[in-house]
């Protein structure tokens, strides 16, 4: 927490935020002064005038008081509210950098909860913080002076009680602080619950699982329903007894202080002023016994928060980068690569050693989990090697920075990503300097120019997910849209799959022709034999490893692997 308020408060604002605060706790604890004058000089010496001259000093500093308190809400609420908008900000700069094994180990409904949930939780901490935590000691330490000289025998009324507050609110914040605690983490649960729910609905639907998932849904909020109820029963348990305490405290000063008036050792308006300072001395521990709700869950969300933005990415930028001579032929190089994804794991890609050069394509073809994609995940660096090198144009990957290695490869992913907006600006997330005429040749390549014209052209709308697509339409769209890209290496990570046998033979087709590709190495990764017969290096993988390199012919001849993948698609279709 400690770090979070460091790093993203303005210091200046949060100063200007409490001298506001001590103005309206000043005007608030002057008050009871000039009532205690109202009474004893003007109403018990009938001295209207001077009751009218109090009065107005009491407006006075009542509107002094406003304008303190309006002074800090402005300056408590533009923190809280930036403190959140700069921590968000920092989670998704960090996440955006985040390598696959940082992402899969915090999971994506993690990552969304802290960015939004916790992130709340801190803002509504501190504007509390800004507000109450500073107000509730100032004025229960002002209020306590300021009875103390009205009555120093009526202020041991309080030590009683007080003793008595501290204990109930240690007590209860014992128990309390780990149900809040855990109730975030069943938040992590549900959302993710949630989310598997809306992105698979038609596979549940399909399968006639919705009964499952619901019952589903309900165990994990029920879970957090129960959770919520224990922690928030507790925390609620402080006010009840609180009000118990300040109630019998009160009854104790008013007959205490009736002892003393009637002995003359008290005067009314002491009294009085005793009274509303001791409704201050009581309304600031309530205050703080509320505020002991917000710190919980904020620190657990503030250590959650921290954990994002503490952890260091497995895949850095190297100290010292190499730059890539403009001049220099494209290349990509696999120089006896392993990959495991976590350690002591088996190794999901084991020797892997090839080399392709600029016109060249090399196509990925095995079973499924045999590390196609795993290839293309070491290709654009989402995970560092155990062993071995990637080298693109003839210098490791990891020597090259981040940035510059991602402007040397375009890739479509082999589920289709498509974002809100229109065609125009998801195209020139490729390009973003592209002209129409450079997006217009660019869909004719990828075949979607003719369904793109039908749907309104560049502006035609795309909606959350590229919805309003078909699987075909969203691939096409992709392969536009990594082809607008200038690069050193194209990589279509089963991008063809959606598409029908003519499309795709189309597809390609144009691509060997275009000159961007020409001068490029193209990887493509695939299922069906069809799609990678005319590739300069064919890679079959089975359990991790190359069990077949070389072209159509030569594996037909050579390799029993690939032999069986074409004898079991290319004759069976055949003969159907």
């Amino acid at each position: 927490m400690q770090s979070l308020i460091k790093k993203y408060l303005n210091w200046k604002a949060v100063i200007a935020a409490v001298l506001f605060l001590v103005v309206q706790v000043a005007c608030d604890l002057y008050l009871p002064t000039v009532t205690v004058s109202i009474v004893d000089k003007g109403i018990v010496h009938d001295d209207l005038p001077f009751i009218w001259q109090q009065g107005i000093k009491m407006l006075v500093v009542t509107l002094v008081g406003l304008l303190g308190a309006a002074g800090n809400i402005y300056f408590a609420s533009t923190q809280s509210q930036g403190m959140g908008k700069k921590i968000r900000l920092a989670i998704y700069r960090k996440v955006i950098d985040f390598s696959n094994q940082n992402l899969d180990h915090f999971g994506e409904a993690s990552l969304i909860t802290r960015a939004t949930n916790d992130v709340v939780q801190i803002q509504n901490l501190m504007i509390n913080v800004l507000r109450m935590m500073i107000m509730s000691p100032l004025m229960l330490i002002g209020a306590i002076i300021l009875a103390f000289i009205q009555s120093p025998k009526l202020t041991s009324t309080f030590v009683v009680a007080l003793a008595l507050l501290a204990i109930v609110i240690v007590l209860i914040m014992k128990y309390a602080v780990p149900k809040f605690k855990s109730l975030q983490r069943q938040t992590d649960s549900i959302n993710l619950i949630f989310r598997e729910g809306l992105t698979g609905v038609r596979v549940i639907r399909a399968f006639n699982r919705d009964p499952y998932e619901q019952n589903r849904f309900d165990k994990a909020n029920r879970r957090y329903a129960k959770t919520g109820i224990q922690a928030y029963t507790l925390a609620a348990l402080m006010f009840p007894i609180m009000t118990f305490i300040l109630n019998i405290t009160n009854i104790g000063i008013v007959s205490l202080g009736s002892f003393l008036i009637a002995h003359y050792e008290l005067q009314v308006g002491n009294l009085v002023a005793f009274m509303t300072y001791s409704t201050m001395i009581l309304f600031s521990f309530m205050m703080l016994a509320m505020l002991f709700v917000f710190v919980p869950r904020a620190e657990v969300s503030a250590q959650r928060i921290d954990h994002v933005l503490d952890t260091k990415n497995t895949v850095r930028d190297p100290k010292q980068a190499t730059v890539i001579p403009k001049d220099r032929p494209a290349s990509l190089t696999f120089d006896h690569v392993d990959l495991r994804y976590k350690s002591g794991q088996k190794p999901v890609l084991n020797n892997i050693d090839f080399s392709a050069e600029a016109g060249q394509t090399v196509a990925i073809i095995g079973d499924t989990g045999s590390g196609k994609s795993s290839i293309v995940n070491l290709i654009s660096r989402l995970y560092d090697p155990v062993n071995g090198n990637v080298l693109l144009d003839g210098i490791p990957v990891n020597q090259l920075p981040q940035s510059t290695l991602h402007q040397r490869f375009a890739i479509t992913m082999q589920k289709a990503v498509l974002f809100t907006g229109n065609i125009r600006s998801n195209m020139k997330f490729g390009n973003e300097h592209a002209t129409d005429d450079q997006i217009w040749d660019a869909l004719k390549v990828a075949q979607a120019a003719d369904f793109v014209k039908r749907a309104g052209g560049l502006d035609a709308k795309v909606a959350q997910n590229g919805d309003n697509f078909s699987g075909g339409q969203k691939q096409r769209l992709s392969i536009a849209r990594t082809v607008l890209k200038p690069a050193d290496v194209y990589i279509f990570d089963d991008s063809f799959s959606a598409l029908d046998f003519a499309t795709d033979a189309k597809v390609r087709e144009n691509l060997y022709r275009d000159p961007r590709i020409q001068r490029a190495v193209t990887v493509i990764v695939a299922q069906r034999v069809s799609t990678i017969m005319d590739a300069d290096l064919i890679l079959v993988l089975h359990h991790g490893q190359i069990v077949g390199k070389g072209n159509h012919k030569e594996l037909m001849k050579n390799n029993k692997f690939y032999r069986s993948i074409y004898n079991s698609q290319i004759k069976k279709g055949a003969a159907k």
